[in-house]
This record gives structure tokens, C-alpha cells and sequence, in this order.
């Protein structure tokens, strides 16, 4: 690891010391763990804009992804999905 130096919030830092005590971790664990998972959520985002760009591009066509009576299942995730790439189909 290397050693980063950062200028933050008062309150900020506050607020991070309490929740790393809360959950047994120091600062930095805490901070690093963080930043891991921002990163994770902006590559998520970014796989996000690149679906949603390329349905806007070639949008899905009526019956493309139809599924036939009785073989239809609740898929929960979906809406998920759909809220976050905005592609409702």
C-alpha cells in the first residue's frame, strides 16, 4: 500500500471516525473500503450509461424478447434494472 495524503471536512472526518469505531475498523480501513466500493459503483454506472445508450440507439422491438405463456417467471431484479438504465420495456 502507499500512504495518501487528503484535506477533508471537519465534520467529515468526524463522522467517518465514529463509523469506523462503530465497526471496529480504523480510519483508514474504513476510508479504503470506501473508496473500493465508489469505485465499484461508478464502473456499475458507467456499464449502466453504455446499455442505455445503446438501447437509445436501437431500441428493443415489440415481441424481440417476448417469452410464451407458462414459461414467464418473476424476475425481482428487473425493475431494478430498468429504473437504473431508464430502458422500460
Amino acid at each position: 500500500m502507499i500512504t495518501v495524503q487528503m484535506t477533508l471536512e471537519p465534520d467529515l472526518v468526524k463522522t467517518v471516525d465514529r463509523l469506523a469505531k462503530r465497526r471496529g475498523l480504523t480510519r483508514s480501513a474504513f476510508t479504503r473500503e470506501a473508496l473500493a466500493k465508489a469505485v465499484e459503483a461508478e464502473a456499475i454506472r458507467a456499464q449502466e450509461e453504455q446499455h442505455r445508450q445503446g438501447y437509445l440507439k436501437k431500441p428493443v422491438r415489440r415481441g424481440e424478447f417476448s417469452v410464451p405463456a407458462g414459461q414467464q417467471r418473476s424476475t425481482p431484479g428487473l425493475r431494478l434494472v430498468v429504473r437504473a438504465t431508464g430502458v422500460f420495456v
